[in-house]
């Protein structure tokens, strides 16, 4: 992709181009001079041939014409009749004059061609001559300066085109960033150009939205904070209550309890990674053992080979144990297989497989969306919408991705993709990984 400072350089370098083809092209054609002792030569040589020309015979006046060549060292020669008929010529053809001429009548005009000369003979015919521009100075000196300017030009035009496209950098270095997550990114509004009033309406546009994300962050804070505190109070009446509390309506409370207290942590751990603002130290994280030990409470079988990835070992833990949260409560009571493997291009694969009654494919990607769930779903305890939108969220921190494909013989595959950390820039995408094994 070119930039656009190479684009303004550019038609700064074509326009000097072009200006300096006109210049050599008027030079040649329309600036150009005789020499001054060359024209007095060439006056002299006519003056004489037309002493002479006039009681001169056809071939006699040919052998002049070519004297005449020969002493001007080259050039085109021709006699005309009053009417315009050629008499006599030498070198290449001439047109006749455009009107009748006057006796001793003369003109010394330049042309495409050359210099062309017409004399009026003392009878009436008219004698032409044309021939090469001579010089003062060298054609090849003066391409040569027409040359050294279009380097001093390009050289001096460099400087400006960069200045004029680097606070257009400095802006898409900030909008990327901003994108990206980074908040406190701002642009050096300075000029009084365009270029200056983007930068500060970029700049009041960052600031208003980062002032929207803080109070939205705060929002959620206080309301996790006020959602605990009466949780906390259940949970202890509750506990007063047990000796007398029906067994039933015991376990009821605190699976709600329970419940409400997840569906509070996910919304703020969704909120944080949503934002890109959880600043967590990197560690190398052993990806099947901790595959192996959710794997193991959940019941699930496990095949895979050592992995480790660089990222976040909180992070990670929680992405294996939604997808088997989530096989466990929708996969119809089937058993649970789980694949990690690392492929060829260095990205880690990790399929968690059941065999329940599959997810349609209008909503396989719709189920990543935080609270969405399918009505098949809704009537089915647990669960409210966010376990899949944190897997995909995650996958994303650590430069991957999260998918939802069907499995051959019946049944879903949630796979996910991870790449490590310090990957900067890179998303991949989630494809899917092949089923062998998991049959």
């Amino acid at each position: 992709m070119r930039r656009l400072y190479q684009h303004i350089y550019a038609a700064f370098l074509l326009s000097l181009l072009v200006f300096a083809v006109i210049a050599g092209v008027m030079w040649r054609y329309v600036l150009g001079d005789i020499e001054p002792g060359n024209r007095v030569g060439i006056k002299t040589a006519l003056a004489e041939v037309a002493i002479s020309a006039t009681a001169a015979t056809p071939s006699d006046l040919s052998a002049m014409l070519l004297q005449l060549q020969q002493r001007l060292g080259g050039g085109d020669i021709a006699v005309f009749t009053p009417d315009g008929v050629s008499v006599a010529s030498v070198g290449g053809s001439l047109p006749p004059p455009d009107a009748p001429m006057d006796e001793g009548y003369t003109e010394e005009r330049p042309t495409l061609d050359g210099w062309v000369w017409t004399l009026a003979l003392s009878d009436g015919r008219v004698l032409v001559l044309r021939r090469p521009i001579d010089y003062d100075e060298p054609i090849p000196r003066v391409f040569l300066l027409l040359g050294a300017t279009l380097v001093a030009v390009a050289i001096g035009a460099y400087p400006v085109a960069r200045r004029l496209t680097r606070r257009l950098e400095g802006l898409k270095k900030a909008v990327d960033g901003f994108g990206a997550g980074d908040l406190s990114r701002r642009v050096e509004a300075s000029g009084k150009d365009e270029v200056a009033a983007l930068a500060v309406s970029f700049n009041q546009m960052a600031e208003r939205i980062a002032e929207l994300l803080s109070a939205h962050k705060t929002l959620l804070a206080n309301a996790s904070h006020e959602l605990r505190s009466p949780l906390a109070r259940l949970r202890m009446a509750v506990e007063m209550l047990q000796p007398h509390a029906d067994k039933k309506q015991r376990q009821e409370f605190e699976r709600n309890i329970a419940e409400l207290d997840s569906l509070v942590g996910e919304i703020l751990l969704a909120s944080r990674l949503e934002t890109l603002e959880m600043e967590t130290e990197l560690h190398p994280v052993d990806l099947l053992a901790i595959t192996a030990e959710e794997c193991a409470a959940a019941d699930a079988s496990l095949e895979g080979e050592p992995v480790t990835l660089l990222g976040e070992p909180r992070l990670l833990r929680r992405l294996v144990r939604n997808l088997l949260d989530n096989a466990h409560r929708y996969g119809g009571g089937t058993t649970i297989e789980v694949r990690l493997a690392r492929d060829p291009s260095d990205a880690v694969k990790l399929s968690v497989c059941d065999r329940g009654s599959g997810v349609a494919a209008e909503e396989r990607e719709r189920i990543f969306e935080p609270f969405y769930r399918p009505a098949w779903t809704r009537e089915r305890e647990g669960g409210v919408g966010l376990g899949l939108a944190l897997v995909r969220q995650i996958a994303k921190r650590h430069n991957g991705d999260a998918c939802c494909v069907s499995r051959p013989g019946g049944g879903t595959c949630f796979e996910v993709e991870l790449r490590e950390r310090k990957r900067q820039g890179h998303l991949g995408r989630c494809t899917p990984v092949r089923e062998e094994g998991l049959a």
